[in-house]
């Protein structure tokens, strides 16, 4: 599935470094704004220890993790919504993304010199926000006009639309993001077409320093953006992307034994990585078998020949039937026999709604 969050932010506010860290794809990440011109575009694997465990049970040939797509967008400034630096293209890029991570800069260092010349993450924050917001509104106002004569002649898709544009119009006046709009079903198509900056999920990305990494609450920085983020509903990840770099380099054993020195569990990549899938409302089905155990991505709330078709549209268009067993029941029983034996494989239709951790095999006929 060609999902994609796309990593945003000032200019040296360490989304470079980031975003290296995830792909170890080399974006130029250097000490002055515009570094990156072009967006990167890189693959990550999503960490997810039930593979492993699949792995040890099956014990396949081979076994494929599920990937998701990060993009790293250069840094916007202070107007880009009107072409300041290179605005007009980064927001160009941003809108072929599908959720936005925001790198914020909670780290005071003098040797590495801050857009606005000083370390103020709200600032940070409310400046891409607006910025954001600024575009949409340009956007809208023209669309508003065109549809607004449509509806004074009683036209009814057009009257519809132009209650949706009305009300996401006066939201942006007051600063307000669309996805913080309540819409119904309906309306919700139609904001789905405007292909909105702000109607995008947004996970904040708080960046702090070397020492600060295992205890970062202790960084006021760190507070505010919780704070920030908690009156949109939007979660915080923290992050030291100069660690995360170091750590991208490391072998597995290296990076457990380096994560303990410095007191955590799971770097932040892992953390961010699984928050960007979740931001997107995707999870994870498998497939298991001699050849190959492997992991697909999916949509929450897609039936089982749709989810058949991610492996291959002849799966969907033949879909029979799709034989299923949920990860923890398959574990349990400790091989795919076992949990015939103990009737926890289930023989599920074309209705069935996949289930996050379901162990399938798909049964269609061409």
């Amino acid at each position: 599935m060609a999902l994609t969050a796309g990593i945003v932010g000032l200019p040296n506010v360490g989304k470079s470094t980031l975003f290296n860290a995830i792909t170890q794809a080399g974006a130029e990440a250097a000490n002055y704004p515009f570094a990156t011109i072009d967006p990167n575009v890189g693959m990550v694997e999503v960490p997810d220890e039930r593979l492993n465990k699949l792995t040890e049970l099956v014990k396949p040939k081979k076994t494929v993790p599920t990937t998701f797509e990060f993009t790293d967008i250069a840094g916007i400034v202070k107007g880009a919504s009107k072409g300041e630096g290179l605005g007009n293209q980064f927001l160009s890029h941003i809108r072929q993304v599908d959720a936005i991570c925001q790198v914020v800069r909670c780290f005071v260092d003098e040797n590495i010199t801050h857009v606005s010349g000083k370390v103020d993450p709200i600032d940070d924050i409310e400046i891409i926000n607006l910025e954001l917001i600024l575009a949409d509104l340009e956007t809208v106002n023209k669309r508003y006009q065109r549809v607004e004569k449509l509806a004074r002649q009683k036209d009814k898709d057009a009257l519809v639309e132009f209650d949706v544009l009305s009300k996401i119009k006066t939201g942006l006046e007051e600063e307000k993001p669309v996805r913080a709009l309540e819409f119904t079903e309906e309306q919700q198509k139609i904001v789905k077409g405007l292909h909105l900056l702000t109607s995008k999920p947004m996970l904040y990305v708080a960046n702090v320093g070397e020492d600060e990494v295992a205890n970062p609450d202790d960084n006021p920085n760190v507070q505010k953006v919780k704070d920030y983020a908690a009156n949109e509903g939007a979660e915080v990840i923290i992050i030291c992307a100069r660690i995360e770099e170091e750590i991208s380099e490391l072998d597995q054993d290296e990076k457990e034994m380096f994560l303990e020195e410095l007191g955590i569990t799971e770097s932040g990549l892992d953390k961010l990585i699984k928050a960007s899938y979740n931001l997107l409302g995707l999870a994870t089905y498998f497939t298991a078998g001699e050849q190959e155990v492997r992991a697909w991505t999916f949509r929450k709330g897609i039936k089982a020949p749709q989810a058949a078709g991610i492996i291959h549209t002849d799966f969907e268009r033949g879909f029979i039937r799709a034989e299923t067993v949920s990860y923890d029941d398959l574990l349990e029983a400790g091989s795919m026999t076992h949990a015939r034996e103990k009737g926890k494989v289930r023989l599920e239709g074309k209705e069935y709604i996949v289930q996050d951790g379901d162990v399938i095999h798909f049964r269609f006929n061409v």
